[in-house]
């Protein structure tokens, strides 16, 4: 198999077949993200011979693990779904033909990947199999949108994740905690679940900014034009996330950015969760926090 520097992948998608197609962003201009780094470009198609190749590799591999199905597949990279739908609908194709078993295809995108699409081409793309798009939204902000360069506002993210729940398209949130700055969190994790409150996401997964310093974001500190939250003002801007949700979903903050994983169906585990929270608030101190983010070398 085929893969090109570090692999992402959301936690949910631990058991799908990972499936490189596309490989960096082809926005790759959010100031806080470092993740792609280790590619010499920004975006690259993988050529269709490789996919093929891949799929008839992973096929004899799942002969070999006694017929293990494969029900579904993650397309990797930042966001394939900004492939065009005629390369989309030919992988999907190329997917039936080595796992006709193969239900759903998920994958990473942007908000501006769904805005480019036609309301036909969502509803062929989602008669092909692809479902449970994860979106990092990061917040619905829309000073920090701006500032933070993630090239869409938060009307945008109305306007895009309608559509897909019109074609019946699911699709899954990150929420960046952090990415308002100091003093402004919980303005942002308000703004955040107004925008939520009015869609559907299946799962919100929140993930607390950690600053590196090769990201734009950290010359911006040096600069003295932003400036970071404290690590409990993190948990207290997560708190108010979670304070205004009023739709079911999934919530979890369950990546290596959170120092304390903690996850719950909303709204029935909303006290459960807010009263986990009241006790991080309440019992852990600044210093152990701060100690875990600047030990976490890579998220």
């Amino acid at each position: 198999m085929r893969y090109t520097g570090t692999i992402w992948r959301p936690p949910y998608e631990a058991s799908a077949l990972l499936l490189e197609v596309t490989a960096g962003c082809t926005h790759h201009k959010c100031k806080f993200c470092a993740l792609y780094e280790d590619l010499p470009f920004s975006f690259r198609m993988s050529p269709f011979e490789d996919i093929e190749e891949d799929l008839k590799e992973a096929g004899a591999r799942s002969r070999l693990w006694e017929g293990r199905r494969v029900s579904r597949t993650f397309l990797t990279g930042a966001n394939p779904f900004a492939l065009k739908t005629e390369r989309l609908l030919a992988i999907a194709a190329l997917i039936r033909k080595y796992f006709p078993e193969n239900q759903t295809i998920g994958c990473f995108a942007r908000i501006t990947d769904v805005v480019r699409k036609t309301d036909d081409e969502l509803s062929a793309l989602r008669l092909a199999g692809y479902d449970g798009l994860t979106i990092g939204i990061e917040t619905g902000d829309d000073e920090a949108l701006e500032f933070m360069h993630k090239g869409y506002r938060a009307e945008e993210i109305l306007s895009a994740c309608k559509r897909l729940h019109q074609v019946d398209m699911y699709y899954n949130f990150f929420y960046l905690v952090g990415i308002s700055g100091a003093g402004k969190g919980e303005r942002g994790a308000v703004a955040t679940a107004r925008i939520c409150n009015q869609l559907h996401p299946k799962i919100i997964g929140a993930n607390m900014l950690t600053i590196y310093p090769n990201s734009e974001l950290y010359k911006e500190i040096q600069k003295g034009n932003w400036h970071e939250e404290a690590e409990l003002e993190k948990y207290q801007e997560m708190r108010a996330l979670v304070e205004h949700l009023d739709i079911s979903t999934w919530f979890g903050a369950m990546g290596a950015s959170n120092p304390i994983a903690i996850q719950g169906m909303l709204p029935r585990d909303k006290e459960k969760i807010l009263s986990v929270l009241d006790e991080i608030i309440a019992g852990v101190s600044e210093e152990e926090l701060r100690s875990y983010r600047k030990n976490l070398r890579h998220l």
